[in-house]
């Protein structure tokens, strides 16, 4: 009953926004089954499971059979099966799903954090009009150390350059 009640104090909406399409479409499914198991098992438990002997006795000529058959209903012992092992691996299971869902979660909270981050920077940048070139060296200083480097290399180009942007040069 325990998790019954985990069950019901999932916010399913919410949970699916955070979680990834083939996740959302496998939960979907278990929830399906475990709706459609639910309700065989009401109807199972609504439909009655006494047998009503006396009417087979006024009914039927052999009375034999009546008392073989009410002598093996009454002495059925429905067999119990040891489920432990079951119950574990869905706890397993419960267990990871919860904490990759969790992860899930917290991954996309940063991913978030780190977008929003992004999207702020980018609104409250100068357009490139306005840049100059200390305001580039200066959120990258890394610049200046590749232009140095390659000035004592001898390259005055920029690898890539021309397959990007097209050769300038005329003469």
């Amino acid at each position: 009953m325990a998790s019954s009640v985990r069950a019901a104090a999932i916010n399913w909406s919410k949970l699916s926004v955070n979680l990834p399409q083939e996740t959302i479409v496998s939960l979907q499914a278990f929830r399906k089954r475990n709706d459609e198991v639910k309700r065989v098992l009401a109807e199972l438990k609504q439909q009655p499971t006494t047998v009503d002997f006396s009417h087979y006795r006024k009914v039927l000529k052999n009375q034999s059979i009546i008392d073989q058959a009410e002598k093996a209903i009454s002495g059925f012992k429905p067999v119990a099966y040891n489920l432990d092992a079951q119950l574990n691996a869905i706890n397993q299971f419960e267990t990871k799903a919860v904490t990759k869902a969790k992860n899930t979660v917290q991954q996309i909270e940063n991913e978030l954090k780190d977008l929003q981050a992004t999207l702020s920077n980018i609104e409250g940048s100068r357009p490139i009009e306005q840049l100059t070139v200390d305001d580039v060296i200066a959120a990258n200083p890394q610049i200046v150390k590749d232009v140095e480097e390659n000035l004592k290399k001898g390259q005055f180009s920029v690898p890539g350059y021309k397959e990007k942007f097209g050769d300038i040069s005329y003469f």
